[in-house]
């Protein structure tokens, strides 16, 4: 029970810096954690999440079947679900609308591009999931072909999911992936974008497996029919 509270305490903390960061607004985003092999902890449905205290929070089972909470679990569980299912080494789920790393996704771009170490040792390429209406079970769908070898994701038209073992560690993606998108738009302002050699980016893949980030990592990034940060 004190493993779950503490899950519960740092949900509620998580949501609060999502708001004060401004990655979410109104009822946006949405966080859980894995409490074990068949239960998620998830925020509810419809409120804003600088509101959402512990007692708000939902307990689902794997197959989405509410066993705690008077609360409505996120519409957006099914993502979630869909991410715990196929990757049992993920202990975390943030999802949110970062404004400028949702501007990509809106303009039907992810991160292909090596242009920032930080970025490449923790999250990875960031692939972007095609558009299907939120809250279905046709979106948590299209994850399928990237959930296997990716951490975080852009949606199209919609925001932002980034994954980890633990919540500490999904959460930093999240704001990574923010801080990403503004310095990649600063720098085609500016007129350039300075992409890392391949052997800068294997040193750094080296690196991450060495320091044992949990997660797998692909081994190259986006094709480059679907690349458009040059």
């Amino acid at each position: 029970m004190s493993g779950a509270s503490a899950a519960r305490r740092e949900i509620v903390g998580v949501c609060r810096r999502l708001w004060e960061r401004g990655l979410i607004a109104g009822a946006e985003g949405n966080v859980s954690v894995r409490l074990g092999p068949d239960r998620i902890l998830v925020t509810p449905a419809g409120m804003s999440k600088v509101d959402v205290r512990t007692d708000d929070l939902v307990e689902v089972r794997a197959d989405g079947h509410r066993v705690r909470g008077a609360r409505r679990a996120s519409s957006e569980l099914a993502v979630h679900l869909r991410i715990y299912e196929r990757r049992p080494d993920i202990g975390a789920i943030v999802h949110a609308h970062p404004p400028i790393a949702t501007g990509f996704a809106v303009a039907g771009e992810g991160f292909a591009s090596c242009v920032l170490p930080e970025v490449i040792f923790q999250v990875g390429w960031v692939p972007l999931v095609p558009y299907e209406t939120p809250g279905t079970e046709a979106l948590a769908r299209q994850f399928d072909p990237f959930i296997p070898a990716h951490d975080a994701f852009l949606m199209a038209n919609h925001g932002a999911v980034t994954a980890g073992p633990t919540l500490s560690i999904a959460h930093q993606r999240m704001e990574s992936l923010e801080h990403t998108a503004r310095i990649l738009l600063t720098s085609r302002l500016l007129g350039r974008v300075n992409e890392l050699s391949g052997e800068q980016v294997a040193a750094l893949v080296a690196a991450r497996e060495r320091a044992g980030i949990a997660g797998p990592y692909p081994g190259s990034p986006a094709p480059d029919d679907q690349r458009r940060d040059e």
